[in-house]
């Protein structure tokens, strides 16, 4: 992995550049997985988000985010956004406000509207990790096998054990933010060609999903039932299938 501008990473491959996103208190490590597949359909790049392994913006706003993924996106040109949640996300706002910069999109279990939910519960809840995680296989045991390893490859690693790589505040910002307003109208405005997976996480508000298909109908959207929040990791063999076929379709 080669930084090449920011907190842009070089995974390697070659052809067209692809842009992985991860979610929110996710990092450019998340998908490593999944790089060695996705590098026979293009020069393969990864990202960390403001707020994760580095400081958030001034402003925690969606717009905020998308002026930074501006800045590192215009380095690779017309990209394949691939996305996860708060990346996905960030992905299709970015495909509404910069068109030249995005020839396709993977949106994965993520919607436009979530008005009404708050994330109080939630920070609260991560307020109360154990933390440090001392051993990874605390990690594991604390998260389930599949998150386990998604938050180890993003934590903070020091010398007595594992911390959450960025400040609760940032991410209860962030996910507070879209609880009060919607992104429809940036959903409408893609261009791209997009291929929606959903998960059965109950993260994703029923529905929208599919409605999401429905207002493009030229998108494809996929249900993988079997999986929750982290489809590309708890069903990776179904969203290697589906995120290929897309790919091989583009070409």
């Amino acid at each position: 992995m080669t930084t090449i501008a920011g907190m842009l990473y070089d995974e390697g491959g070659s052809g067209d550049p692809i842009l992985l996103l991860h979610g929110l208190m996710g990092s450019a490590q998340t998908w490593r997985r999944q790089v060695p597949w996705l590098r026979r359909f293009g020069r393969v790049h990864t990202y960390d988000a403001p707020g994760h392994r580095r400081p958030p913006p001034s402003s925690l706003d969606t717009e905020a985010f998308v002026e930074d993924l501006i800045r590192h996106a215009e380095e690779l040109g017309r990209v394949t956004v691939i996305g996860h949640s708060m990346g996905s996300l960030h992905g299709w706002c970015l495909a509404a406000a910069r068109p030249d910069l995005v020839s396709a999109l993977v949106v994965e279990d993520i919607a436009p509207d979530f008005r009404g939910r708050t994330a109080d519960a939630w920070a609260a809840l991560i307020r109360r990790w154990p933390q440090p995680f001392t051993t990874e296989d605390e990690v594991r045991e604390y998260f389930g096998d599949v998150a386990g390893q998604y938050f180890l490859d993003s934590f903070e690693r020091r010398d007595d054990g594992w911390y959450l790589h960025g400040e609760v505040s940032t991410f209860e910002a962030i996910s507070s933010e879209w609880g009060t307003r919607h992104f429809w109208s940036e959903w409408d405005a893609v261009e791209a060609p997009t291929l929606l997976i959903e998960g059965a996480s109950g993260i994703t508000p029923p529905g929208q999903m599919a409605e999401m298909h429905a207002r493009k109908p030229s998108s494809s959207y996929v249900l993988v039932p079997d999986s929750a929040h982290l489809v590309h990791d708890e069903q990776p063999q179904r969203y290697r299938e589906v995120v290929s076929g897309f790919l091989a379709g583009l070409r």
